[in-house]
């Protein structure tokens, strides 16, 4: 697939013929992460336990907590598991949750809250636009029974990266409490606890760790945590419930995805081999500039402005062309070996390509190459958007 660029980086193995994932999870991992899970392991066994502390100390260490400040509590399943997981335990039932939300996630947890019952008010600013500090200080003057703030750390459905600092001034100069959906930027950009004071937020294993998919994890404040005893709509979602069973028996309440923490750990070795949360941010970052230059170069346009794009994903304009089919351009791209993500605007056509997984700056030359081979074979041969997009953009951006 490609060759080995340093031996600090080492690149997935190139006899494995695998297409890179330029998605924001799951995403192209380290053979030696895949290696990982070769050995089967005791949910019981001492090992195993140990394994699960030094995964959570790890993670406490990156979210910058003061020791026995924060805990971690991972929970198996996807990361929409563990955001319903947090928002179950964090919020009490009698609670009510201003949602911030500019895509699809922001509204993902705001029908999680309805399914669960909690009371919920939303901010949407679609496809575009962050929320903004002074927004929701006003939202939160106008309604006292609002006692939590959700906001999504990473925006993956467009690419955004919202002001999580600016946010958490605006709610803790209220009194309210932060929760944040860190699903697809923790371990890239920063979200340090002693600087962005939130209560919870919930990150997964197959993001910016560079981990397979099985299970999530809550961060939370352990104050906060153990006031939390009792909230849980869930059994088995129960935060609380499954952070108390670790601290009394070194175990998960239930089954444990095994080779996904043995995998992780793996991880979270090449991510602190790499610098850390700094390294593999510069990384990814340096992988969407050389990317997005080399797109705009063949005429395609982001959906957002440069100051928020996240080093994440990057969502771009479907070409006017009318010899353009985005399916038939996703199959061209992933016989040239990549795999990219469909669009989840509500407004226009859109695609987005992935910076983060094991790849570099050399890789991402090849997308824009594949990119360009896949519009000839298409007879395409302008990437121009519709005016009518730009249109859009500039309204709602105005």
């Amino acid at each position: 697939m490609t060759e080995m660029t340093n031996a600090a980086f080492p690149m997935p193995d190139p006899k494995m013929g695998e297409p890179y994932l330029l998605t924001p999870g799951p995403l192209t991992t380290a053979f030696s992460v895949k290696e990982a899970m070769l050995k089967d392991w005791g949910s019981w066994d001492d090992d195993f336990r140990a394994m699960t502390r030094s995964l959570c100390n790890q993670l406490v260490a990156l979210a910058g907590g003061a020791a026995g400040e924060l805990v971690c509590v991972p929970m198996q399943g996807s990361g929409s598991f563990a955001v319903e997981a947090m928002l179950g335990t964090m919020v009490p039932r009698d609670g009510k949750v201003l949602v911030l939300a500019n895509g699809a996630y922001g509204l993902r947890a705001a029908e999680t809250l309805r399914v669960m019952g909690r009371a919920h008010t939303l901010i949407d600013k679609g496809d575009y636009l962050p929320p903004r500090g002074d927004e929701v200080g006003r939202a939160l003057d106008a309604d006292p029974a609002i006692t939590h703030v959700i906001a999504i750390h990473c925006e993956t459905s467009s690419g955004i990266l919202n002001p999580v600092a600016e946010i958490a001034q605006a709610v803790h100069a209220r009194g309210r409490k932060l929760l944040v959906d860190s699903m697809s930027a923790f371990g890239a950009v920063p979200l340090d606890a002693g600087q962005i004071g939130y209560d919870a937020m919930v990150s997964s294993a197959n993001k910016c760790i560079e981990g397979v998919p099985g299970f999530g994890f809550v961060i939370a404040r352990k104050s906060a945590l153990e006031a939390a005893k009792g909230n849980a709509h869930s059994l088995s979602l129960d935060a609380h419930a499954q952070w108390a069973t670790m601290v009394r028996t070194g175990q998960w309440r239930y089954t444990p995805p095994t080779h996904v923490v043995a995998a992780f750990l793996e991880a979270l070795r090449l991510h602190a081999a790499e610098g850390g949360v700094a390294g593999r941010g510069a990384r990814y970052a340096l992988n969407r500039d050389v990317m997005v230059a080399g797109m705009r170069d063949l005429g395609f346009e982001t959906l957002l402005a440069d100051r928020w794009l996240s080093p994440i994903i990057v969502t771009f304009f479907n070409p006017a062309h009318p010899n353009f089919d985005f399916q038939r351009f996703y199959q061209l791209m992933k016989s040239k070996g990549f795999i990219i993500y469909p669009g989840k605007l509500t407004v226009v056509d859109s695609f987005r390509i992935g910076c983060i997984g094991r790849m570099d700056e050399h890789v991402m030359r090849r997308v824009v190459t594949a990119a360009a081979q896949s519009l000839a074979e298409m007879g395409v041969d302008s990437a121009a958007p519709p005016a009518a997009a730009i249109a859009e953009r500039a309204k709602l951006a105005a």
